[in-house]
């Protein structure tokens, strides 16, 4: 087998994060490939009403002014390699961007697109194609902001055999980003499951920046000496998909078994069955071994044949909502701010059927500093907290009925709880509620298109069109009742 090791960082886990990642994993890093993940699903809303007011709009914009600009002298000159899910809804705008960026620092570098996650002008059609919610059997909405299929990494693996130092794609599976590296690299065929499986790992550890290498980490102290400069993660990947994870040296955070642990089980539902479009990943033989300071050895993914679909996701309008927030101080400070909190919700609710307005969807009372998130749980001393915040959001149909909320919501001050100031000057802010729609697309129905330089790029398989199926867990069985001492240790605290 290939001593081959291929090093990737995962330099962004959202659009937001620090900068400090590029700036380890380019500078000290030792990377051969630099991962960024920009898009979640109300991204794609945002940018996709960011695009309609501006042709030229409608990509993370960050990618260039933060990455790309302060480091593309860097990158070109250590020959780092980029991936990128920047290009949102406007990937020829974002290419554009990159080209400028490159020229004006004297650099050449190849650009790579990945076209055809984005299917909003065919909406309609998929409409009449009868596409279902995969959760709950409903219809798609008449009115989408966005839709996206999810594509996976053959398509990546493709712009980077022709040539292109830097590849931005839309909609992906975030684990592509480091995937599709490893399909070059390695020459991974799509019935490769195993190791398209392990590479999928990688991407799943490292997609979320920090959030793997001690971010975010529950054992808090283990980490906190070093938050000003947590470090980024870095998978070092052999052929056989078998990888180390580890972070550039002289950084804050921790790799540890721990919380590698915890980030592999971070949002992934099924440890048996995480379905990506190029293969359904079994990670319940997962092992991780802690091999050295911050390196831990991570093999034994499985992979089964991929489904016959990708996941599509629409963002839609789904109504109003607003929040207020008091401070309220003194003896009995929780008390006060529940009573207050539902002496505005009756007020506002009574107003709204006064104008005629259909009553509230929803509403959130929250009394933070009184243990509010914790439930039955709550440890009643919280409850003789003398410093609270009432937190009160509402969920209206329509922008009149959180108008309303929001005027009388400061309009409450001086006529209920004593001791009450405000949180931020002024009324709150409505703002209008994204809802997510998300089924499932043939893939025989998205077509994908790969250019490099702006040039068409033969891909022989954009995902396979298996008949793989999730499958349920075996059952486990029951752990052996421990003997002896025990020791309570609490879950809540």
């Amino acid at each position: 087998m290939s001593d081959k090791v291929i090093k990737i960082g995962g330099a962004s886990g959202y659009w937001g994060d620090t900068a400090l990642g590029p700036k380890q994993l380019i500078s000290y890093g030792g990377v051969d490939y630099l991962i960024l993940d920009y898009l979640a699903e109300i991204t794609m809303s945002i940018l996709a009403k960011a695009r309609s007011r501006d042709p030229e709009a409608g990509y993370a914009t960050d990618f260039i002014e933060r990455v790309m600009k302060p480091w593309v002298r860097d990158i070109a000159d250590k020959r780092i390699k980029v991936i990128a899910n920047a290009g949102g809804v406007n990937l020829e705008a974002c290419r554009r961007a990159l080209e400028a960026v490159a020229a004006e620092a004297g650099v050449t570098l190849k650009i790579g697109t990945v076209e055809g996650d984005n299917l909003l002008d065919r909406a309609d059609e998929l409409r009449g194609k009868d596409l279902r919610e995969m959760e709950t059997g409903a219809p798609m909405p008449d009115k989408v902001m966005s839709v996206n299929a999810y594509l996976g990494a053959f398509p990546i693996a493709a712009a980077l055999d022709a040539g292109a130092d830097i590849v931005v794609t839309g909609r992906c599976v975030d684990s592509a980003l480091a995937v599709g590296p490893l399909i070059h690299e390695f020459g991974w065929k799509p019935e490769d499951y195993d190791r398209l499986a392990a590479g999928g790992l990688v991407g799943h550890l490292i997609e979320c920046g920090a959030q793997t290498s001690g971010g975010n980490f529950t054992d808090w102290e283990d980490t906190q000496a070093g938050w000003e400069n947590t470090g980024f993660p870095i998978a070092e990947v052999s052929a056989d998909g078998s990888f180390v994870l580890t972070k550039p040296p002289e950084t804050g955070g921790l790799v540890s078994v721990l919380t590698a642990g915890e980030q592999m089980l971070y949002e992934i539902g099924d440890a048996h069955s995480y379905v990506l479009p190029d293969v359904i990943c079994d990670f319940t033989s997962v092992t991780m071994e802690q091999v050295g300071d911050d390196r831990v050895l991570v093999k034994g993914a499985r992979g089964r044949e991929p489904t016959a679909t990708y996941k599509v996701s629409a963002t839609h309008m789904g109504g109003f909502t607003c929040i207020g927030s008091f401070v309220i101080v003194g003896r009995d400070a929780a008390a006060k701010a529940r009573r207050m909190g539902e002496a505005i919700r009756n007020r506002t609710s009574a107003m709204l059927e006064e104008e005629g307005l259909p009553a509230f969807t929803k509403s959130d009372l929250q009394v933070i500093g009184a243990e509010a998130m914790f439930g039955d749980q709550a440890r009643p001393e919280a409850r003789q907290a003398r410093e609270v915040v009432l937190r009160l959001g509402v969920h209206h149909p329509r922008k009149e009925g959180v108008e309303l909320f929001s005027k009388e919501f400061v309009g409450a001050a001086l006529s209920m709880s004593p001791a009450v100031t405000g949180v931020t000057p002024g009324r709150p802010r409505p703002s209008p509620v994204v809802s997510l729609f998300s089924g499932l697309i043939d893939k025989d129905q998205v077509p994908v298109t790969v250019k490099v330089g702006g040039e068409p790029v033969a891909l022989k398989v954009a995902s396979l069109r298996g008949q793989g199926r999730p499958q349920p867990a075996a059952p486990v069985e029951s752990p052996r009742v421990s003997e002896g001492r025990t020791t309570t240790l609490p879950l809540i605290d």
